[in-house]
């Protein structure tokens, strides 16, 4: 499974120290590397499938809010 891999590879990568154009570029890989899980957990049902969609899913929010930037608690 080469896209498993190429997911761990990309969780235990450093988000630190990232320009603007690099998180781009990490959001939209976290965003390919999700839908190829998804696509290969809808034949398998397999959880772990899932549990590594999820943490997927958490990094790329993180990088995401970054991006956006935090709403501002006023509104």
């Amino acid at each position: 499974m080469d896209i498993m891999n190429e997911s761990l590879e990309f969780e235990k990568a450093k988000m630190s120290n990232m320009s603007t154009s690099d998180r781009v570029v990490a959001s939209r890989e976290a965003k390919r590397l999700i839908l190829a899980l998804n696509e290969v957990y809808k034949e398998s049902k397999d959880p772990s499938i899932m549990d590594m969609m999820k943490r997927l899913t958490v990094k790329k929010k993180k990088i995401e809010i970054r991006l956006k930037g935090r709403p501002d608690p006023a509104f």
